[in-house]
């Protein structure tokens, strides 16, 4: 058999890459180039509101590129998560792009576009029948979690992307997909085992972050045989370790020996990584086990309100000490003040410097800085009760008593006029199971677009 290379330009399409290591790259003669575009890291916002978290200018510069390459040496590319959330709307987008950029550049293609947004109703006979289960330390899915949320996505697996290469797509664009999948499906497709093809779909899926130096704007190299795989770097300012390639192996996942996808899981625990030249690493002995039951994770969110955003900073070490007994001070007084007249709302403070990122799981307890940044947010049903909660929130921390005061002028340094940001919608992921399916394709329907 022979090798199969597949290239990964980017961590995420639009994050960008040297076109030094592009052309490198394209030097390998690869079989295909693939992308991940998406993420759920953004949080919930982008699949609610509809709207990419990376910028149209940025994709459409890593497009061009990319689609000229895919066209000049005939081979694939296939884009994964298409648009950010792989919804309707980013997967508009991301089409739309792609039809563009081929009609100033005189490209000629078959376009195979993968849906991935689920009708509510179709998970809703799916729950009635006991075929849909929590992912995690979440709580079982209720009918009124499918009634509230505002858009669903469920992640496809490796087998809707094979069936748009066994059509004959020369450019395949997915809504939401498994990050590894639109690098192994190709290698698949060509005879590969699964087991190696999925584990080399994760370490490149996020381009040259599995190198050292890492970068996510960067390209990586896989090649894979008959029972193994490689990764290299193209640019000599990096190179793939053993160390840089195991570690990307356990990136974000809770079980270092056993990794979850549509349709089963890898085995890792004969894995071997070996150094077989200085910027190249080959992996062997990770298995695939097929599950008993397809199931697909599915992706919901719902509308919270709207939020209001206020950055203060303090000096005063007095303050710094009481900041507690502050914010204590500061939520009373903004619960009596509209007692009655606002309905629900949510007022919270983040304290950089003390625990604003750890919270109340910050180890050390017994510091005090000597600044401290301060975000005020508050959330509410509209975006004027919002912008009212957080406004009086802000004068009255500026104004706020705490023992030890001995000035009388405002507390906060605000390095922004206005001091409020208007934060637009909220949404909370409220959908995060997984579903039972018969068909691999079930959730995902294909059109074809020749351009």
């Amino acid at each position: 058999m022979k090798e199969f290379l597949v290239l990964s330009p980017t961590a995420i399409l639009g994050y960008g890459f040297p076109l030094s290591s592009l052309k490198e790259g394209l030097n390998h003669r690869p079989h295909a180039i693939a992308v991940d575009a998406g993420s759920t890291d953004p949080g919930p916002y982008y699949l609610g509101a509809g709207v990419p978290f990376t910028c149209r200018d940025a994709v459409k510069r890593d497009l061009g590129y990319l689609l000229s390459a895919a066209a000049a040496n005939s081979i694939p590319l296939l884009i994964g998560s298409a648009g950010g959330s792989g919804g309707e709307p980013h997967l508009k987008r991301d089409v739309e792009l792609i039809i563009e950029i081929a009609g100033q550049k005189d490209l000629h293609f078959k376009i195979a576009v993968i849906h991935a947004e689920v009708d509510r109703e179709q998970v809703r006979d799916s729950l009635r029948q006991g075929k849909v289960k929590p992912l995690g330390p979440v709580p079982p899915l209720q009918e009124s979690d499918l009634d509230e949320a505002v858009r669903i996505v469920g992640q496809m697996g490796i087998e809707p992307l094979i069936g748009a290469l066994e059509i004959g797509a020369q450019v395949i664009v997915a809504g939401r997909a498994y990050d590894p999948a639109v690098f192994a499906a190709p290698a698949c497709k060509s005879g590969c085992k699964t087991g190696p093809a999925i584990h080399m779909g994760k370490i490149l899926e996020c381009g040259a972050i599995a190198s050292t130096p890492g970068s996510g704007s960067d390209c990586l190299l896989g090649r894979i045989g008959q029972g193994y795989f490689e990764v290299e770097t193209l640019n000599p300012a990096r190179v793939c370790t053993v160390t840089s390639v195991a570690a990307h192996t356990l990136y974000e996942k809770s079980d270092p020996l056993h990794l979850p996808f549509p349709g089963g899981h890898l085995d890792l625990k004969e894995t071997r990584f070996e150094q077989v030249a200085k910027n190249r690493v080959k992996v062997t002995g990770s298995k695939f086990v097929p599950a008993q039951k397809y199931t697909v994770k599915l992706e919901g969110v719902k509308k919270v309100g709207f939020r209001t955003v206020a950055i203060a900073g303090c000096r005063d070490p007095v303050m710094i000490r009481e900041i507690d007994h502050v914010i204590e001070v500061v939520r009373e007084r903004t619960r009596d003040n509209f007692s009655g007249t606002m309905g629900n709302y949510s007022l919270g403070f983040k304290i950089y410097g003390k625990n604003g990122v750890m919270g109340v799981l910050e180890p050390v307890k017994n510091i005090i800085p000597h600044e401290i940044g301060i975000v005020i947010e508050a959330i509410g049903k509209t975006q004027e009760t919002a912008d009212t909660i957080c406004g009086f929130a802000r004068s009255a921390m500026l104004h706020s008593s705490y023992p030890g005061r001995k000035a009388t002028a405002g507390n906060l340094a605000f390095p922004f006029s206005p001091t409020e940001f208007k934060g637009g919608e909220v949404f909370n992921c409220n959908i995060y199971h997984l579903m039972e399916v018969e068909d691999p394709f079930e959730l995902f329907p294909m059109e074809i677009i020749n351009v």
